[in-house]
């Protein structure tokens, strides 16, 4: 997997700040929600707000991987969030999440879906990665980080 296939740069913020989990989530519905139809965040926020229901998708260190599967979905899609102020995310490690990349993946990709995660986590363990998206002055900057890692 390279990140690349998943990310579009309409899909990157650099600043966002939310009070909750929920707002959260319903930002990164709304940047996953971008190029597809226009009725589709409420559908992406389900999803994302289904699985954040079984369990917190921090996976530490200040990262989030929110993740769904939406039917009629051709493709995974993903999009990033940096979160400068951090948010509480329920995180094993009781860090305040900062960066929150979220996944969405076509109904019936299991493989792929477990897979993309798989890499995705390998991907923000690496703590030059996480401190070089904290200092980013840009998503355009942010996209071109993002750009340059695989698995």
């Amino acid at each position: 997997m390279h990140i690349a296939s998943l990310l579009d740069p309409s899909r990157i913020a650099s600043d966002l700040a939310a009070g909750s989990k929920k707002r959260t989530l319903e930002q990164m519905a709304e940047l996953l929600s971008r190029g597809l139809d226009s009725e589709s965040s409420p559908e992406v926020f389900s999803s994302l707000s289904g699985r954040e229901r079984l369990g917190s998708t921090a996976i530490g260190h200040g990262v989030a991987i929110p993740h769904g599967r939406v039917a009629g979905l051709q493709q995974a899609i993903g999009a990033f969030g940096r979160y400068p102020a951090g948010l509480d995310f329920d995180a094993a490690d009781e860090e305040p999440v900062r960066l929150v990349f979220a996944l969405l993946v076509p109904a019936e990709s299991t493989t792929e879906h477990l897979q993309l995660l798989a890499g995705l986590a390998e991907i923000f363990s690496r703590p030059d990665l996480r401190a070089r998206l904290l200092k980013a002055a840009s998503p355009e900057e942010l996209y071109q980080i993002l750009l340059d890692q695989a698995p």
